[in-house]
């Protein structure tokens, strides 16, 4: 599905979020580049956005992409090349296999993963086997909304709206009706860090961003 939608993935994260997607990937790339100095990993990196944003950031700092789909790779391997950076290796791996060695990462970000994971615990048990002691998980998410009157909105525009946006952008209703579908079935944010508690994270908190129907949540391995 995500190699269908690849070529439009971006023009689709801005058209349903009205560019608010970027700044939401800056508040993230802020948490992790006050994680302890060291390689970040980027999660279902995509198109390469959120790593791209740590890069600015922190200049310094190698980041890894990481993504299982290789339409996302393609695409994301193009914009760093049209952004001159050569400091962001992208990888085809599985989320929830990772090839790459215990304790290996000062952070792990991800952007829009969590919800698509099908074994949630199992994803995050091994996110923090990847992440060095102290080191930082930054995932960002969409999450059902809490602002009162907003959440029928919501639901309307992302269940109506958004596959037909879909439908007529990227050629692929389907992607963009499990979209919202995802989101319902995925676990409340503070569901999440008690999750992430229980698999070994420390200090985990969350903040709610575009009105309420984002979630960035941060935890110390």
């Amino acid at each position: 599905m995500f190699t269908r939608i690849a070529g439009r993935y971006d023009l689709m994260n801005s058209l349903m979020t009205g560019g608010r997607h970027h700044e939401w990937r800056r508040v993230a790339a802020r948490e992790a580049v006050a994680a302890p100095p060291g390689a970040v990993l980027d999660l279902a990196t995509g198109t390469a956005d959120l790593a791209l944003a740590v890069r600015v950031l922190d200049p310094a700092r190698l980041v890894v992409g990481a993504d299982f789909s290789e339409g996302m790779l393609a695409e994301g391997r193009k914009k760093l090349a049209s952004a001159g950076e050569r400091r962001v290796p992208l990888v085809a791996a599985d989320a929830q296999r990772l090839p790459f060695p215990d304790r290996t990462f000062a952070c792990v970000t991800s952007a829009f993963l969590l919800r698509n994971l099908e074994d949630l615990r199992g994803g995050l048990i091994e996110t923090r086997r990847v992440t060095r002691p102290g080191g930082r998980i930054v995932a960002l998410d969409i999450v059902a909304p809490t602002v009162p009157g907003w959440a029928p909105v919501f639901n309307f525009y992302f269940h109506r709206v958004v596959p037909a946006i879909g439908a007529i952008v990227a050629g692929d209703r389907s992607a963009y009706t499990y979209l919202p579908q995802s989101v319902e079935r995925f676990v409340a944010p503070q569901a999440l860090v008690r999750l992430m508690t229980e698999v070994g994270f420390r200090e985990v908190r969350y903040r709610r961003l575009g009105l309420g129907t984002i979630a960035i949540h941060v935890g110390v391995a």
